[in-house]
């Protein structure tokens, strides 16, 4: 369980880190907030600016913190990009703390669901075999193999498609006229509000005995097909069109329903337990 005035390092401030270091201070917790700019990441949360591809400049880090959460995530879709955030970023993070002389209480990777490849549509939860089918699961499952073979306490969440303010996935497409339904049958996906991202990741930190991996996604798989159908409805607008051809994606497509029975029989409880709560929120309809 962490202190009530625990100090606590977020690395890696994007589209869920900045908002978890909001949340964390906000808790009246001390919050450091790693970002390669020294720009203002929230309210009451302080700046390290930092390359955690570059050992060197973790030189600085915050003594005696009681956890860490790594966030940062690829700046491109190449082999090499994702080496250093997924790989080398997480490392160096830990060699840094450990040098330091101070060990933290628990550092949190964020993972990805994209480390399974099954392309069945069936289950998948922590006891499935990890089959990556490209590059960017491989390396992901790299990453989170050799931090929870080292010295520091770690756990790791792997998180499905992340949606919620400013990154409502389908809507603009849908609003556009260019979302489609792909050939072929229809393709079960995953996702996870952002704000249960946080919430998820604030339990982690908190749980007294957390095993090493989670699945963090909500309760609910749901076919692509129908949750465009359900968006278009809601927003007035015509089903979209199922497209002629196969679209080819640079990234690998996989098909398969995720299980958060883990996550919730250790005590969380999602924010937004499905997309239509998600959703919603976002289109302004609860």
């Amino acid at each position: 369980m962490l202190a009530a005035m625990a100090r606590l390092l977020i690395a890696g401030c994007g589209y869920v880190g900045v908002a978890l270091a909001a949340d964390l201070a906000a808790a009246g917790h001390r919050v450091w907030g790693l970002r390669r700019r020294p720009a203002p990441i929230a309210r009451n949360v302080e700046t390290l600016a930092a390359d955690l591809a570059d050992p060197r400049s973790l030189a600085g880090l915050p003594d005696s913190l009681d956890g860490a959460v790594y966030t940062a995530s690829a700046d491109a879709y190449e082999p090499e990009a994702y080496r250093r955030a997924y790989v080398e970023g997480p490392m160096n993070l830990a060699a840094a703390l450990v040098a330091r002389g101070g060990r933290p209480l628990r550092i949190v990777l964020v993972s990805s669901t994209g480390v399974y490849g099954r392309d069945d549509g069936g289950w998948v939860d922590e006891e499935t075999l990890p089959e990556p089918n490209g590059f960017s699961g491989e390396i992901l499952l790299e990453g989170e193999r050799r931090l929870l073979a080292g010295s520091l306490p770690a756990v790791v969440v792997r998180f499905a498609g992340i949606y919620g303010p400013s990154r409502a996935l389908f809507v603009d497409a849908l609003r556009r006229g260019e979302a489609r339904r792909e050939p072929g049958p229809p393709r079960p996906i995953n996702l996870v509000h952002r704000d249960d991202c946080v919430g998820i990741l604030r339990h982690l930190l908190e749980l007294e005995d957390p095993a090493q991996l989670y699945l963090g996604v909500d309760s609910e798989p749901v076919l692509r097909d129908e949750l465009l159908d359900w968006l278009a409805v809601r927003l007035g607008l015509s089903l979209p069109v199922r497209a002629s051809t196969k679209t080819g994606g640079r990234r690998a497509r996989g098909s398969k329903r995720c299980s958060n029975a883990r996550l919730l029989a250790s005590g969380y409880r999602l924010r937004r337990p499905t997309f239509r709560e998600g959703y919603a929120d976002l289109l302004g309809t609860e």
